[in-house]
């Protein structure tokens, strides 16, 4: 059925071309001084603090940007004493060596560096909330992380927050194969998890670019959205419980695994998005679909933004309950993929670039609503050409065509990256009216995201880290967003490059209520500080 409307309609099979994912580069900047080191580590060559200083916020000056460091909070700083009682707990689990502690210090795009000295690698629940107990008690800072694969600097250190990763909580606890309901710790990653579930005949109800390092635990405290959303949701309606180390090291247990539960607040929602900030998550339960036996992606191209919202309408009125994904790139992104990552087009070049994903259970069927579909989106000259892929690794060659424009934007220069929830009509105005606005003074400016979500992923990219540059950027992207009624953050979170923007998207009053939600549940701070929350929240609040 597929080789027929591929014949009808002059559309191309999707040639056999299974790119490995590699792995990304760029330039390193500091965000955060080394400041004060603990007498038992050595010392790692670097900036001086007072030279860091002019990096960030500061006594000494105004900060360069609200997206810089503020100054270190009054927390405690690790000692002997503190590093023999981690190492009792944590026998060869509690690391010092800086060689170690490196790639937990820095960020994925390289763009934030922290100067932690301690990265704690526990294994149960009861050995988290051994850690949080004494670091409260001590007032010490800690930076939750999983994958290390958040893009706001919301997963590393500012200062010297010890480290306490989830690598190692990486057991699947259970799986229900009735109702597809699966628990597992927090550091399983996203790709062996998805693995597990489809040699039980089931998916993920997530699939992200990173899923071959980012941990399920860390999807879940920054609501990772994803390829999938479109078709299953967020995970504020998949996952249907957790359990949360808190600041003291209470052990919250909201591990439900039903699909209906209306007694009292649904607790585990405040931990979904909360990026570390109210608890550490240990477990997760999550609803898994079915996996489908039928599944097609087709690369389609488009003349016009206008042509590929038509295309966006006529898809979901023809595909209906088939369509899981619809994402769209930009000639742009095709260039970068082409250039860094030789990658070729698979179809012949167009302004943007649309992936379609279908999902069922009915081969037959699924191809007749396919064709239907490709046949009236060529024939009313919505889409001017095409290709179609059936087989497993086809579809992931047409897939890495999406999945690593990220990669390919890191080998363009110092990136600048906005990911911004609008009203889906107005999705690409915002990168035309960038490109206008900067001119030549940025190398790329691109656009490609989820069309189904209204989930727009702009990037700006210039040879080097260009204050200049981001001053033309910043505050413009925001209060162009604000003016759509948009959100500043889609679904990466705020982290620490955000915190400060929150206001655009969320009134005065709401962001106040959170700071008490954070007072009540973290009343001493400890947990990933200087995130999530705007730097005068406490002033505000007052």
């Amino acid at each position: 059925m597929v080789g027929i409307f591929l014949r009808t309609l002059g559309l191309r099979a999707s040639p056999r071309r299974p790119w490995p994912r590699g792995a990304p580069s760029s330039t390193t900047s500091r965000l955060s001084p080394a400041g004060s080191r603990s007498p038992f580590l050595a010392r790692r060559p670097g900036p001086s603090v007072a030279s860091a200083r002019k990096l960030r916020a500061g006594a000494d000056g105004p900060r360069s940007s609200p997206a810089g460091a503020p100054e270190r909070l009054p927390f405690s700083r690790v000692t002997e004493d503190d590093l023999a009682f981690f190492r009792e707990i944590l026998p060869g689990r509690a690391i010092t060596d800086p060689d170690l502690m490196e790639s937990g210090n820095v960020d994925w795009l390289k763009s934030v560096r922290g100067s932690s000295e301690l990265l704690l690698r526990p294994q149960t629940t009861g050995e988290v909330s051994q850690i949080l107990r004494y670091c409260h008690g001590r007032n010490l800072a800690v930076n939750p992380q999983g994958g290390n694969t958040g893009l706001v600097g919301g997963s590393v250190p500012v200062y010297d927050e010890i480290i306490l990763s989830t690598s190692l909580m990486n057991n699947i606890i259970n799986f229900d194969h009735i109702s597809g309901i699966l628990t597992c710790q927090a550091g399983c990653v996203l790709e062996n998890l998805s693995l597990y579930a489809e040699e039980r005949d089931y998916i993920m109800p997530l699939d992200l670019g990173a899923k071959g390092s980012c941990q399920i635990g860390g999807n879940v405290a920054t609501n990772a959205g994803g390829l999938r959303l479109l078709r299953y949701g967020s995970l504020h309606g998949t996952v249907l419980g957790l359990e949360v180390v808190l600041a003291d090291g209470e052990a919250l247990d909201c591990l439900a695994t039903l699909r209906k539960d209306n007694t009292g607040y649904d607790l585990k929602q405040l931990f979904i998005g909360s990026e570390g900030t109210l608890g550490v998550i240990t477990t997760v339960s999550i609803l898994c679909p079915r996996k489908p036996s039928s599944v097609n992606v087709v690369f389609l191209g488009c003349e016009t933004f206008e042509q590929l919202l038509k295309t966006f309408q006529l898809c979901k009125g023809m595909l209906g309950e088939i369509l899981s994904a619809f994402e769209f790139l930009d000639s742009e992104c095709m260039r970068l993929l082409n250039t860094h990552l030789k990658l070729p087009n698979p179809i012949s070049d167009c302004p943007f670039y649309i992936v379609i994903e279908t999902s069922g259970s009915d081969l037959t069927h699924d191809a007749e609503k396919l064709h239907n579909f490709l046949e009236e989106a060529m024939t009313s000259s919505l889409v001017t050409d095409g290709t179609v892929a059936t087989e497993d690794s086809k579809i992931k060659a047409l897939w890495s065509m999406r999945e690593r424009v990220t990669e390919a934007l890191t080998h363009d220069g110092f990136v600048y990256k906005y990911d911004i929830s609008l009203p889906v009509e107005r999705i690409y105005r915002l990168v035309t009216d960038m490109r206008e606005r900067l001119g030549d003074r940025a190398k790329s400016v691109v656009g490609y995201g989820h069309v189904g979500d209204g989930n727009l992923h702009l990037n700006i990219t210039s040879p080097a880290e260009d204050p200049a540059l981001l001053a033309a950027v910043e505050p413009f992207v925001y209060e162009w967003t604000a003016g759509c009624q948009g959100s500043v953050s889609a679904e990466h979170g705020l982290g620490l490059k955000k915190r400060n923007y929150i206001y655009y998207s969320k009134p005065s009053r709401a962001v106040a209520l959170m700071g008490n939600i954070k007072a009540m549940l973290d009343p001493k701070g400890i947990l990933n500080p200087y995130k999530t929350l705007p730097d005068d929240l406490k002033r505000l609040a007052r």
